[in-house]
C-alpha cells in the first residue's frame, strides 16, 4: 500500500539567497510608480512647481543672499508632505478596502514586508523632492549677484518634512484601519501647525520646518539656527515612524527593536541639542556686529570714498560705488566731490527675529547700508547718501523738513533710467502724488505735498537741463528753511499748490 505523505511547497523567494530583499524591492519600485502618479500627489509637485518658478526672482531680484534662499525651500514641500501622507496611507489600506486582504495571507510575502515596501516607496518621493529642491536653491546660487552660504541642513528639511509625513500615514494605516483617518489626520496637522507656530522658541523646532521671516539678512555666521541638529531630529523620527510601522505589521526582530531604540536616542539628541538656544559665543558675536561692525569687517577704497562690509558682502561693494557716483554726479557745490564712507550695518542682538531699527549715524559722511539689495533698497540706499551731501550726516539728514527735499529727493531718484518707478519704490505708500514718508536703511525722511510737485515738475525736464539748473543754484536749493515754493522759484518751475508743512 503506498502512503501519500504532503510536504508544503518550499518558496523559491524564501530559499533563494536575498530573495526576500529583491521581492521587496520589486514591489517598493511598484509601489513608487504608483503613488508618484497618485492625483495628489501629482497636484501638489505641480503646485510646488508653479510656485517655485513664478516666485524666482521676487524674494530678492537679482540679488539673492543664499542663507535665506535656503530657507525658502521648505515651505512648498510641506504641501507634498500632506499630499503624501494621504496617498501612502490610502495605498496601505488598499487590500481591506478592496476586500483582498484574505488573498495576501496565502502570499509567501509576509505583511511586515509589504509595509517596508511602502515605507520604500515613500524613500522614492522623498528623493524626487530632494531634485526640486536642489533646483530651487541651485537656480538662487547661480544668480551672478548670489552672496552668503547656504546650508545643508536646512536643505535636508524639505526632503525630510515629506518622508516624515509620508512615514507617519503608513504608521497611522496599521493603527487605525480607517480611509477617513487619513484626511482627518491632515486637517489636525494644519491646526497642529498653527498652534506650535506661535509657542517658544525651543516648541517651535519640533515642527517639521521653522520659518523665522525677518525684513534683515544676516551674516551666516550670525544666524544662530541649529540646522544640523533640526535635520538628524527629523532623521531619528522618520527612522523610528518607519520602524514602528514595520514592526506593527509583524517583523518581531531584534534587529527592527535596536533600530526603533537607535532611532528614538538619535531623536532625543536631536530635539534636545536643537532646542539650546544661542550660545554665550554666539550672543557676543551678535553684540560686536551690531554695536561695533567695524571689527568684523574688510574695508576698501573705491575712487576717494570707503566701504566697509562684512566679508560675504564683499562682491556687493561695486553696486554700492555705482550708485554714490551717480548720485554724486547730481550734486552740486563741494558735494559733487565729496568723499563718504559706506558702512554696513545690521541688528543682529535678537536674530532673525529682530526688526529693530538702525539708529541715523552722527558721523560726517558717513552712510548706512544694509545687509539686502535690489529692488526698493537701491532708491533707499541712494536718499541716504543724497541726505549725507546735503546735511552732512545721517543725524541731521533725518530732520529735514524744508524746501532742501527736492534737491535731495533729486539726487536720490534723478539718475534712474525710470525716475517716477524709483520714486513710488522709495516711498511708504507707494505713491508719486501727495505727501510720504521716505524709506532709508535708517529714519525716514518726510515728504510734502509742495515739495512733490515740485520734484515731479523737475522729473518732467530733460535730465541735462533739469541737472544744469540744480547745480546752479546748489547752495540756495541745500540752504536751510528755504521752502518748496522758493525751490520751485530758483529752478523756474511753477509754484506748488499743495502743502508745505511737515507732519
Amino acid at each position: 500500500m503506498t502512503t501519500l505523505v504532503e510536504k508544503p511547497v518550499a518558496s523559491a523567494i524564501g530559499n533563494a539567497p536575498g530573495g526576500s530583499f529583491k521581492a521587496v524591492l520589486a514591489l517598493a519600485l511598484f509601489e513608487s510608480r504608483r503613488l508618484l502618479t497618485r492625483v495628489p500627489v501629482l497636484l501638489a509637485f505641480a503646485v510646488y512647481l508653479g510656485w517655485t518658478v513664478w516666485r524666482a526672482g521676487k524674494a530678492w531680484g537679482d540679488y539673492p543672499a543664499l542663507q535665506d534662499a535656503d530657507r525658502a525651500t521648505q515651505s512648498a514641500p510641506m504641501l507634498v508632505g500632506l499630499a503624501v501622507l494621504l496617498s501612502v496611507n490610502q495605498a496601505a489600506l488598499r487590500s481591506r478596502r478592496h476586500g483582498t486582504e484574505r488573498h495576501f495571507a496565502v502570499l509567501v510575502l509576509p505583511h511586515w514586508c509589504r509595509t517596508a515596501a511602502h515605507a520604500l516607496s515613500v524613500v522614492a518621493v522623498a528623493l524626487l523632492t530632494a531634485v526640486f529642491v536642489a533646483g530651487q536653491f541651485g537656480r538662487e546660487a547661480l544668480r551672478p549677484g548670489a552672496i552668503g552660504h547656504g546650508s545643508v541642513g536646512e536643505l535636508l528639511v524639505g526632503p525630510l518634512t515629506v518622508l516624515l509625513f509620508g512615514l507617519f500615514g503608513l504608521l497611522l494605516a496599521g493603527l487605525v484601519r480607517s480611509a477617513l483617518a487619513g484626511p482627518l489626520l491632515v486637517v489636525l496637522f494644519l491646526f497642529f501647525f498653527l498652534f506650535l507656530s506661535g509657542m517658544d522658541y525651543g516648541a517651535r523646532w519640533l515642527l517639521p520646518a521653522v520659518e523665522e521671516a525677518s525684513p534683515n539678512t544676516l551674516p551666516s555666521d550670525l544666524m544662530g539656527r541649529p540646522a544640523a541638529w533640526h535635520a538628524l531630529y527629523l532623521t531619528g523620527l522618520c527612522l523610528c515612524l518607519g520602524l514602528l510601522a514595520v514592526l506593527l505589521a509583524g517583523a518581531r526582530k531584534p534587529v527592527v527593536f535596536a533600530g526603533v531604540a537607535g532611532a528614538l536616542a538619535m531623536t532625543l539628541v536631536g530635539a534636545v541639542a536643537q532646542s539650546a538656544g544661542d550660545s554665550p559665543e554666539l550672543v557676543k558675536a551678535r553684540e560686536r556686529a551690531t554695536v561695533h561692525p567695524e571689527q568684523a569687517q574688510t574695508c576698501v577704497r573705491r575712487d576717494g570714498s570707503t566701504y566697509c562690509a562684512f566679508p560675504e558682502w564683499g562682491p556687493r561693494v561695486a553696486d554700492w560705488a555705482g550708485v554714490l557716483d551717480r548720485v554724486r554726479s547730481l550734486a552740486g557745490g563741494s558735494a559733487h566731490a565729496q568723499d563718504l564712507v559706506v558702512r554696513q550695518r545690521i541688528d543682529a542682538r535678537y536674530g532673525l527675529s529682530g526688526d529693530a531699527a538702525l539708529t541715523p549715524l552722527e558721523r560726517p559722511h558717513e552712510v548706512t547700508v544694509g545687509t539686502r539689495w535690489g529692488g526698493s533698497r537701491v532708491p533707499e540706499f541712494s536718499a541716504a547718501v543724497a541726505g549725507v551731501l546735503i546735511a552732512g550726516d545721517e543725524k541731521a539728514a533725518t530732520s529735514i523738513c524744508d524746501g532742501r527735499m527736492v534737491p535731495l529727493m533729486w539726487l536720490a531718484v534723478g539718475w534712474e533710467s525710470e525716475p517716477l518707478d524709483a520714486l513710488r519704490r522709495v516711498r511708504l505708500d507707494d505713491s508719486v502724488t501727495g505727501s510720504a514718508y521716505v524709506l532709508q536703511p535708517t529714519d525716514g525722511l518726510y515728504m510734502t505735498a509742495a515739495q512733490t510737485e515740485v520734484l515731479r515738475a523737475l522729473l518732467d525736464l530733460p535730465r541735462a537741463e533739469a541737472g544744469a539748473r540744480v547745480k546752479d543754484h546748489w547752495g540756495e536749493l541745500t540752504a536751510p528753511k528755504i521752502t518748496a515754493a522758493r525751490a520751485a522759484e530758483l529752478l523756474d518751475l511753477p509754484a506748488p499748490e499743495g502743502e508745505d508743512k511737515c507732519a
